[in-house]
């Protein structure tokens, strides 16, 4: 498996949600939120919100909790606590890197918690900028075998000539990757076409991998559950690759 498939984070995230559920509805409203502060309280007009309300419906979050976190994000009703996004960067077992995204209230104690966990399992917090330059903005689109009857021919040939820059078989899902302008008028085409969407978002691509194996690879897996199980973090990239 990648570090970088898409699929591979999803299906490892939502193997928990229904033991984590609460957690993941705090996270899930933290986007909702931020989403809504950065670009209004309209997903017509607002594509990130558009996304952060898709995800929380797949996750079951009841409606009224959606409609509450957006008009939070928008001033309509007191946020309570006032969310600080940040990026925190380090290097896992074996050298790979990580890139931490999270929402905090608290950036003090944020920081030596994820600093905990990084040390935890035989990794490092690192400055500002020490990994960031190995990743790149990319869109990702999956769609999951299982939900949908098309060849990966068909897959490539629309998702090319909407403008994506490629796509990959992921095993048991494609994922269609484009430019960030892009994005929007590759998963427009990809509805029109009524595929199913299990995923779609801008995300950040490693632009080289390292490889793991044993007992490297297992605590850099480790590393990376941990520090998605923290209440704060919303994303985690990573440059590794396993068998």
């Amino acid at each position: 498996m990648s570090g970088h498939s898409k699929w591979a984070n999803i299906k490892r995230r939502k193997a928990a949600v229904d033991a984590k559920k609460g957690a993941l509805f705090t996270k899930l409203g933290k986007e909702l939120i931020s989403a809504a502060r950065e670009g209004g309280g309209n997903p017509d007009s607002n594509l990130r919100l558009r996304l952060a309300i898709e995800r929380a419906r797949a996750a079951n979050m009841p409606m009224e909790n959606i409609q509450r976190s957006i008009m939070k994000g928008t001033g309509e009703l007191s946020e309570g606590a006032v969310y600080e996004e940040l990026t925190y960067e380090g290097y896992g077992p074996g050298g790979v890197a990580i890139l931490v995204e999270l929402m905090t209230d608290n950036r003090n104690r944020t920081a030596q918690e994820i600093r905990y966990l990084f040390s935890r399992h035989g990794g490092n917090l690192g400055e500002t900028g020490c990994v960031a330059w190995m990743f790149s903005k990319r869109g990702s689109i999956i769609l999951a075998k299982e939900q949908n009857a098309v060849s990966e021919d068909d897959v490539m040939l629309l998702a090319l000539e909407a403008g994506a820059e490629d796509v990959r078989d992921e095993g048991d899902a494609y994922e269609i990757v484009t430019a960030p302008a892009d994005f929007p008028a590759v998963l427009e085409a990809v509805r029109k076409a009524d595929l199913k969407v299990a995923e779609a978002g801008i995300t950040l691509v490693p632009q080289s991998t390292v490889h793991l194996e044993g007992e490297e690879a297992e605590k850099c897996l480790r590393l990376i559950e941990a520090l998605e199980d923290h209440e704060e973090v919303q994303n985690v990239y990573a440059n590794y690759e396993t068998d």
